[in-house]
């Protein structure tokens, strides 16, 4: 099957934990590559709330050049994307394309100079904050949550200019608005599901997946169990059920996949990625056409990155 995920911690565990990219023992390895094809993986930068500064810096920096000597490893089945000819060249050459983004904007080290680091190393979309406070503004589990600070506002502009998506996953609803009414380009939310559905703060009201629309962006299904049910074990069926909610909401165009691998614990039907492709077959036994699940599971994220935003 053909499969676009917006967003793992992968990267990030196999440099905490030492572990190899190709075959380990965490929810996603490059093992899984037989049953996707093409396969597009957004490997994230994770920056935790209690770094700062240069730390904060330095550990992105450390993160990337793990990305980069796994993609050397294994570089017969895989490569950086970072153009829209990359994706179809990665494409076309039946190799894993893996896409870098930062989880937690505190990965400036509250510098604006570094989102040039940011181009130079081919990240193509920001989560602003991660749960807390940071540079740029509030994140969803802040006690105190408000929007963008003046460095905050300044750092979108920015972003944006340098051609890197800003990702709304994870932030608080005042700091949503905030980017909402200052961004000129289509917003994300990686990994992100229905607050209607799970009321958890990390979760999009209906009204910021219509705004994430009308921009022409994305939303990931996130498979935390947290974010998909509110009591009892959660598992594919929740997934399903916020897939349909987003739907109901003309998503079709919008709606795409943000596992989460990696970053969380899983639901027991889905315990990492080689459950995927069982996840589309529930899909599509649940009503499902072809047409709509390869847009879901990949077309939706793969027209986005190749044809929107890019100005390098």
């Amino acid at each position: 099957m053909k499969y676009f995920d917006l967003h793992c911690d992968t990267i990030t565990e196999c440099w905490e934990q030492d572990q190899p990219l190709a075959e380990n023992n965490l929810q996603l390895s490059l093992k899984a590559r037989k049953s996707f094809f093409p396969w597009f993986q957004c490997f994230a930068a994770w920056i935790p709330d209690t770094l700062r500064g240069d730390a904060a810096v330095d550990r992105f920096k450390i993160i990337y050049r793990r990305l980069c000597a796994e993609i050397e490893k294994n570089a017969d089945i895989m490569e950086q994307c970072v153009v829209p000819k990359d994706f179809a060249h990665a494409e076309r050459e039946g190799k894993i394309g893996a896409v870098f983004t930062v989880e937690g904007a505190a990965a400036l080290g509250g510098n604006l100079n570094n989102i040039a680091l940011f181009s130079e190393f081919g990240v193509k979309a920001v989560t602003l904050t991660w749960n807390g406070e940071n540079e740029i503004g509030s994140g969803a589990m802040a006690p105190s949550p408000h929007g963008l600070t003046a460095f905050g506002r300044e750092a979108v502009r920015r972003l944006e200019e340098s051609g890197i998506v800003l990702d709304v996953s994870h932030a608080s609803d005042a700091l949503f608005y905030d980017v909402a009414k200052l961004a000129h380009g289509p917003l994300i939310a990686t990994h992100s599901n229905s607050r209607s559905l799970c009321c958890h703060p990390r979760n999009l009201t209906d009204d910021q997946f219509k705004v994430i629309r009308s921009t022409g962006g994305l939303v990931g299904l996130n498979f935390y169990p947290d974010f998909l049910c509110e009591s009892g074990k959660a598992s594919r069926k929740d997934i399903l059920a916020h897939a349909e909610h987003f739907l109901s909401l003309g998503g079709e165009d919008t709606l795409a996949i943000g596992s989460d691998f990696d970053g969380a614990s899983m639901p027991e039907d889905l315990p990492g990625v080689g459950a995927v492709k069982g996840l589309a077959e529930y899909f599509l036994a649940h009503g499902y056409s072809d047409f709509l699940v390869e847009k879901i599971f990949y077309e939706n994220a793969r027209k986005f990155f190749e044809n929107t935003f890019y100005k390098n």
